[in-house]
């Protein structure tokens, strides 16, 4: 039989029983509205990013991270030493030594990109590469890497330094390198000026690979001139064999 109904009247009902009558979906959202905690990104602290420096620095130097600190660092954000974005954040920084950061550098570069722990700076590993796809970011980080990898002591590049550079800069733009690194192991050069570095990459930038746009007469260096000699003897030995 079923049971009879009972009226109820404003007084009669609990907050329980009011939760009953409103529609099960707006029960949902309003909890949900309770419970939920939005999480606002933080906003950038100065104190932060240098709590997070001291992290890779020594008491004895507490100013300056050095090649072991560096180790740490990469193996925090997930890059290797080697990787060519370390040096695009060495450009933001302008590092002026390679394997260190100062404390002014780090705050400067880290402080622009707002940065200032690991999460952060993962988050904007994407941007520091994408800046070797525009022509002018790339021009004045390969300009820029010049001074930072080259001995302090020297005015010029070793040449050991300057092939390791080459191959991060332009191993996957300059088709013409390889057998560039094979001319200069031959030739008499041990270092690399400033103003050869330059046009090496104006060089790898304008001259077709077939070297058919290269005017002899042209402004070059005298070792891209050797180069391009060089290599168009080689492939005449190469097209006889």
């Amino acid at each position: 039989m079923p049971r009879s109904k009972r009226r109820f009247t404003s007084t009669d009902m609990s907050t329980n029983d009011e939760d009953r009558y409103v529609p099960k979906r707006v029960r949902n959202s309003n909890s949900s509205r309770r419970n939920t905690r939005v999480e606002e990104p933080q906003s950038f602290s100065q104190k932060r990013c240098l709590a997070w420096f001291r992290e890779y620095t020594t008491p004895d130097d507490p100013d300056t991270l050095d090649p072991e600190g560096m180790e740490k660092f990469c193996e925090d954000i997930g890059v290797e030493p080697e990787n060519v974005v370390m040096l695009v954040l060495a450009y933001k920084m302008q590092a002026r030594k390679m394997g260190f950061f100062t404390k002014d550098e780090w705050l400067k570069g880290l402080g622009e990109m707002q940065c200032d722990s690991v999460q952060k700076l993962q988050c904007r590993l994407d941007f520091l590469r994408c800046l070797l796809n525009d022509p002018y970011q790339f021009k004045a980080i390969y300009r820029y890497a010049y001074d930072f990898a080259r001995d302090k002591d020297q005015r010029s590049m070793d040449m050991e330094t300057a092939e390791a550079m080459l191959l991060l800069l332009l191993g996957e733009h300059w088709p013409l390198l390889r057998q560039f690194s094979q001319f200069l192991d031959q030739s008499k050069y041990k270092v690399i000026n400033k103003d050869q570095w330059c046009n090496i990459l104006e060089f790898s930038r304008t001259i077709y690979n077939d070297l058919s746009n290269y005017d002899v007469d042209g402004a070059w260096p005298v070792m891209l001139d050797e180069f391009v000699e060089w290599l168009k003897a080689e492939r005449a030995k190469n097209d006889i064999s």
